[in-house]
């Protein structure tokens, strides 16, 4: 690591002393080659004597996967087998909600929650979680405003791409995206893979509560169903692991998110390797949407797939702390993997670091 970076080592490693996280990673690029890479704490639970965080342990991001999940139908977008502004039913004939391709993307397609309540078990039955779907009414008029399609957007957006491609979202990315830019990240792990698993823990009892927010809300409805979410015996399970829920369960390597990042701020070109047009790029990465988020009960901005903060930094933070997105204006990408189920503090603090060193 350079050593202008080592203040923001030096933060990582306090929160690691301090109790604050208990098993994470972090990767940094800057002006185009990596800068910080870091490993720390348990990747089998808290306290001193558990397996070691590795370079390649994997752990579950949460939304963070939402913009890769993005990426496969954009992918299909930049191709031309996929138009934006198409309504979703001429790809998936069943589904009933007048939204465009876009409107999925951009979080303002109405079906911010699966309409049926689901047992855990129903997480990996994709067949019944699309059909719910494919069959439900919009919570409002599509594109009129945006409510964060929290466990629904994987299914929406990997079910176009099944149908339109044929593969399943996880077999997609593997060989259109993962593999030919050497990313470390899956929507559903072999039992190799599996191996290399870090347990997530909360940080505190009361996360899984407050991350649901009011009994019956809106976020409660799409946070919560199917069951098992934030449930630990579910969430460190092989079901859960091996299943694909694109807009929750990628589970991934800091190095491989800050690659992605790397690649799509280079205009969709790494290693020589080109997969996205820059004119894809430019469109997949502009706001789309800025208003109130019905879900996040605050303002949002939306691209397609990704979060767009004032800064012009464009990414995706996951519930419990993980988070990953490129800045185009100071020339970095971070990613930050962990398995501390908490808030967002701590990358907080490590990006008031960085930027200060920057």
């Amino acid at each position: 690591m350079h050593a202008r970076f080592a203040p923001v080592r030096d933060c990582f490693h306090d929160l690691l002393a301090s109790g604050r996280e208990t098993g994470a990673a972090l990767t940094i690029w800057y002006d185009g080659q990596p800068v910080v890479d870091l490993t720390g704490g348990s990747r089998s639970g808290h306290g001193p004597g558990g397996e070691p965080w590795l370079p390649d342990s994997l752990v579950n991001v949460y939304s963070v996967g939402k913009p890769v999940a993005a990426l496969c139908l954009l992918l299909l977008v930049d191709r031309g087998t996929v138009d934006l502004d198409a309504p979703v039913d001429r790809y998936w004939p069943e589904f009933h909600t007048p939204a465009t391709v876009r409107q999925v993307l951009s979080h303002t397609a109405g079906l911010p929650a699966f309409p049926v309540p689901r047992p855990a078990a129903a997480i990996a039955d994709w067949a019944l979680l699309t059909g719910d779907l494919a069959a439900a009414d919009p919570e409002w008029a599509p594109g009129t405003v945006a409510g964060e399609h929290a466990w629904s957007y994987g299914h929406l957006v990997g079910e176009v791409v099944r149908r339109v491609d044929g593969r399943s979202v996880g077999r997609f990315l593997a060989e259109e995206i993962a593999d030919r830019w050497q990313l470390d990240l899956a929507f559903g792990l072999t039992e190799a893979d599996q191996l290399r698993c870090a347990d997530l823990r909360y940080g505190d009892p009361g996360w899984p509560t407050r991350a649901l927010g009011e009994p019956g809300s809106l976020r409660a409805r799409a946070l919560g169903n199917p069951a098992g979410g934030l449930d630990l015996a579910v969430l460190n399970s092989p079901l859960w692991r091996s299943a694909e829920i694109p807009a929750v369960n990628l589970h991934a390597t800091a190095p491989g998110l800050a690659r992605l990042y790397a690649g799509l701020l280079a205009g969709g070109v790494l290693d020589g390797v080109r997969l996205f047009s820059p004119e894809l790029v430019a469109e997949a990465t502009r706001v789309q949407y800025d208003g109130p988020d019905l879900v996040l009960d605050r303002d949002a901005r939306w691209t397609l797939g990704m979060q767009w903060e004032p800064d012009g930094s464009w990414g995706m933070g996951g519930i419990g702390g993980s988070s990953a997105w490129a800045d185009p204006e100071r020339g970095y990408t971070f990613a930050y993997a962990t398995a501390h189920l908490a808030e967002h503090d701590r990358v907080d603090e490590l990006v008031e670091v960085l930027h200060s060193v920057l």
